[in-house]
């Protein structure tokens, strides 16, 4: 680990500071508040991945055109915790689209209360949602032309 410049100092780890990407759409900014914090004090990761489920489905919405449901979660990863007051960022993008099917990438970035416009990268998940008819049965995905 790198010296401090005041050897009395505590030590202090690499915010692991990163670049929100260009290959994906930012789909939803929010921030947690003291509502959604677990008995550590950091942000419930439930309450991360309610807002990852809604974040990813933003763009399959636009290719289901109709109901559509979260089928699976394929993977997730929590990275570093979110604090209260932090800005969450959500990204995402289309990594396959099925008969029925659509998965999507999405990864989460944090502009810590206090440290606006430097970001880490607390969460990445993938989900695939599916195209559903009005009793719940899966359906064709539009194709678009």
């Amino acid at each position: 680990m790198p010296m401090s410049p005041n050897p009395g100092a505590a030590q202090v780890p690499s915010l692991g500071r990163a670049t929100p990407p260009s290959d994906k759409e930012l789909v939803l900014k929010v921030i947690p508040m003291p509502a959604d914090t677990n008995g550590n004090g950091d942000i419930f990761g439930g309450w991360v991945m309610a807002q990852v489920d809604l974040a990813g489905a933003v763009i399959p919405a636009r290719h289901v055109q109709g109901r559509m449901a979260t089928v699976a979660v394929n993977e997730f990863i929590f990275k570093q915790p979110v604090r209260v007051g932090d800005i969450l960022s959500f990204y995402a993008n289309v990594t396959r689209i099925g008969r029925t099917s659509i998965s999507v990438q999405v990864e989460v970035y944090a502009e810590r209360f206090g440290a606006q416009g430097q970001f880490v990268k607390v969460t990445e998940a993938s989900l695939t949602y599916v195209a559903i008819d009005d009793t719940g049965k899966p359906r064709p995905i539009p194709r678009q032309g």
